[in-house]
């Protein structure tokens, strides 16, 4: 882990400084935007979101430091905390419990969410909107959360003290380093411009790792029980059969995803350390098959984007609203 994490760092130093000091035309700046934007979604991927879960070490001093490395690409780590580890883990794919799922009014990605006319085209325009998922982190969430003191429809408490220092200096600090030094050597214009690209290839590509996990064919989907009844699904099970890995083959991938690839793992053990979960994936896929529990796995990021599209063009169906109305029925 602390070979890989010099690796996306320097991946991500080199990025930054190539971009600002030695980029001189249109196309090495672009060449340099693509790189920040993936070497930031790769420190997204590997590093801060284990140390967040606290499974990066087992210092918690050491999980504290680098789950700080997420309020530096921009992002705040309490209410990503909030937000992930305890909303979107405790119940994923849940419609209104599941803040990650809702992209409403522009999107449907689940039955239970309202569907728009819209929306029978948002396997076309919903990669635009991932791509300013970096950007409505920076300058939007964070803020509307905190000041809100919810996610979604759950409540979170408002930081003080140094937490919420900790969420306005993470943001100060992202400002200064990505906007006002690269505005002493470069137009403001051309700053917006490489930030703006920049974002778009964080966004887009931290967005598309989740929803190949959570927004496909082969995902459970459910809603909250009427009355305050309890789920019908065991935790574990909901854990699996709302989650779908994919690529597992691929090594590369694995590396840079920090194992999100192996989500169903993932969010059965979010505290073990993600070196770990091609060995625990096979482990947990035989006792799945035991138990007679469906372990869904994607053979290629191909495959799933597939599904994924698939899955976006039923959601955007009417007919689909009435199917799951005449099932809820009978």
């Amino acid at each position: 882990m602390y070979a890989k994490t010099a690796a996306l760092l320097g991946w991500f130093a080199a990025s930054y400084a190539f971009l600002v000091f030695v980029a001189t035309g249109p196309w090495s700046a672009v060449l340099g935007c693509v790189s920040l934007g993936l070497a930031m979604a790769g420190i997204g991927f590997s590093i801060q979101h284990d140390a967040n879960h606290g499974g990066y070490s087992e210092r918690k001093s050491i999980n504290r430091l680098l789950a700080w490395t997420l309020d530096v690409l921009g992002a705040s780590s309490y209410v990503w905390s909030w937000k992930h580890n305890i909303f979107h883990h405790s119940h994923p794919n849940v419609v209104g419990l599941d803040a990650d799922i809702d992209i409403q009014p522009f999107c449907r990605v689940a039955p239970g969410q309202r569907l728009h006319a819209a929306h029978r085209f948002q396997h076309v325009y919903i990669w635009m909107l991932y791509g300013l998922l970096a950007v409505k982190w920076h300058f939007v969430d964070d803020f509307k959360d905190v000041l809100n003191g919810s996610v979604g429809r759950q409540k979170m408490p408002r930081p003080t003290g140094r937490k919420l220092a900790g969420v306005l200096g993470g943001k100060l600090f992202f400002i200064g380093w990505a906007l006002v030094v690269p505005a002493l050597f470069h137009p403001v214009w051309k700053v917006a411009l490489c930030y703006a690209l920049t974002s778009f290839v964080l966004g887009l590509t931290l967005a598309s790792v989740f929803q190949l996990a959570h927004c496909v064919e082969e995902a459970e989907f459910s809603e909250v029980p009427e009355g305050g009844g309890t789920f019908a699904r065991e935790w574990a099970v909901h854990q699996v059969e709302t989650t779908v890995d994919f690529a597992r083959g691929n090594r590369l991938l694995c590396w840079y995803l920090g194992g999100l690839n192996f989500q169903v793992v993932h969010h059965l053990f979010p505290r073990v350390c993600h070196l770990h979960y091609p060995a625990l994936s096979r482990l947990v896929e035989e006792t799945c098959r035991e138990h007679g529990v469906r372990y869904r796995a994607q053979e290629s990021v191909g495959a799933a984007l597939g599904s994924h599209v698939r899955w976006l063009k039923r959601m955007g169906q009417p007919e689909v609203v009435e199917a799951v109305m005449v099932e809820a029925v009978v």
